[in-house]
């Protein structure tokens, strides 16, 4: 074999080993599912902000890390979960935070 072929080609499946890991950072780790993605753009659409450690029990938009999506907060003013709120009201709010903790 072409020894300038084996080196190409070997070159190429580098690139793309090392390429991999970041295009998964970029959509940070796994994709998002359907009830993430409508978050996300209620989010964007009106101008909200994710506002962790407030939310009821079972009441919380999303989370962060802790299970999958709405809903789903298994105690009250989870840390990990949030719930949208209009930019600014967050951190009027005892206990709320921008980021999860």
């Amino acid at each position: 074999m072409n020894s300038t072929l084996v080196i190409a080609t070997l070159a190429a499946a580098v690139g793309l080993a090392l390429s991999a890991p970041a295009h998964a950072q970029d959509k940070g780790g796994k994709p998002m599912n359907k009830e993430q993605q409508m978050t996300m753009e209620r989010m964007t659409k009106n101008n909200l902000e994710q506002c962790y450690g407030i939310a009821a029990r079972s009441k919380n938009d999303c989370a962060e890390g802790a299970h999958s999506c709405v809903g789903q907060a298994t105690h009250d003013r989870d840390k990990a979960s949030f719930v949208l709120l209009p930019k600014g009201d967050c951190q009027k709010i005892a206990g709320g935070s921008q980021k999860a903790s």
